[in-house]
């Protein structure tokens, strides 16, 4: 018998052993916290880098022995981390690369039994789906992030994302069904994001969607108006994200095509044509070959002005962020 309970008190202390101490995940999560931030103002390819070491410095982490408490708050740093991965690989262009960090993040959200978490990779796997063209998808994970009850705005941001897709199909009145429902999430938040950064959504932010949204479906004067709430919010935020600014100087542009004033098109683009080339991501890129392609087929095809920005779009397209920072193949399916 007294075997036995030395066995016991053996397996005891194993059992109580870690490779990790509180403090150092208390750290970890900081460093997510801070690269979610610097991804709003940051070069792409340096955070990719930096989230990279972080993921695998996690993962050592958890291939070590830890108590279950401790394993659970290493999959949430993962399951973030990969997520962050997921967006930044997306924006860099390797959406097949970007869908495998998604599915990583959700393996460490359902790890962890996180539901914030949860939410979030699901807003992502949903971004990644919409600029793959899989529309039905981006619908399908905005849907089953929405199932998670949660605090702060990743409820607003999905069915903004939602909202989104069904307008590129063409479904006006589920685009509009989601966006009252964005609205009815932020007028209902409660608590704050957990990460924030990239991990949050801002009211800037969801006007944005909101105007995509609706020169979609044809309400371009309803799209210009949010454009323009959209740029006065970024103005009174402490922190400007430039890729969400520059997505709402370009569907101000195009709201101002829609309108009938295509003079007010190269103002409203000076800012995005101004940004340097490693800022240039994969869906300020699209939504600049979506607006020159809108311009070639419209009725001011012609005139000078139009002509004039659908060359300079064109030139800005050939310098980007994409064909310069270009990940590499290990890279992109890190």
């Amino acid at each position: 018998m007294l075997s036995a309970a030395a066995e016991s008190a053996t397996w005891a202390q194993w059992a109580e052993s870690t490779n990790v101490g509180e403090i150092a995940l208390e750290q970890l999560l900081a460093d997510v916290r801070t690269l979610a931030d610097d991804y709003l103002t940051g070069d792409a390819l340096p955070l990719f880098h930096r989230t990279r070491a972080l993921r695998d410095r996690t993962f050592a982490l958890l291939e070590g022995h830890q108590p279950p408490r401790q394993s659970a708050d290493l999959y949430t740093a993962a399951g973030y981390l990969c997520g962050l991965l997921a967006w930044m690989t997306s924006d860099l262009g390797n959406l097949r690369a970007a869908d495998t960090h998604g599915r990583t993040a959700w393996l460490c959200a359902e790890n962890a039994g996180h539901d914030a978490l949860r939410a979030w990779v699901c807003s992502t796997r949903s971004k990644i789906a919409m600029w793959d063209g899989r529309l039905r998808d981006a619908v399908t994970h905005a849907r089953r992030g929405a199932l998670v009850n949660v605090r702060g705005t990743v409820g607003a941001l999905l069915a903004c994302q939602e909202a989104d897709a069904w307008s590129v199909l063409g479904a006006a009145e589920e685009a509009e069904r989601a966006l009252s429902r964005a609205a009815r999430a932020r007028d209902a938040l409660v608590g704050e994001d957990d990460i924030g950064g990239l991990f949050s959504c801002p009211q800037a932010r969801q006007e944005n969607y909101a105007a995509a949204v609706h020169l979609r479906i044809g309400r371009p004067q309803h799209a210009l108006r949010e454009a323009q709430t959209a740029l006065h919010l970024l103005s009174t935020q402490p922190v400007r994200a430039y890729g969400t600014e520059a997505q709402i100087h370009i569907g101000q542009a195009a709201a101002l095509l829609e309108c009938g004033e295509p003079d007010g098109i190269l103002p409203a683009l000076r800012p995005v044509l101004a940004m340097p080339a490693e800022r240039r991501m994969g869906p300020v890129i699209q939504r600049m070959r979506e607006l020159a392609a809108t311009m070639a087929h419209g009725p001011a095809a012609g005139a000078g002005v139009t002509t004039t920005v659908r060359r300079a779009i064109t030139d800005w397209c050939s310098d980007s962020a994409t064909r310069h920072l270009a990940l590499s193949p290990g890279d992109g399916g890190a």
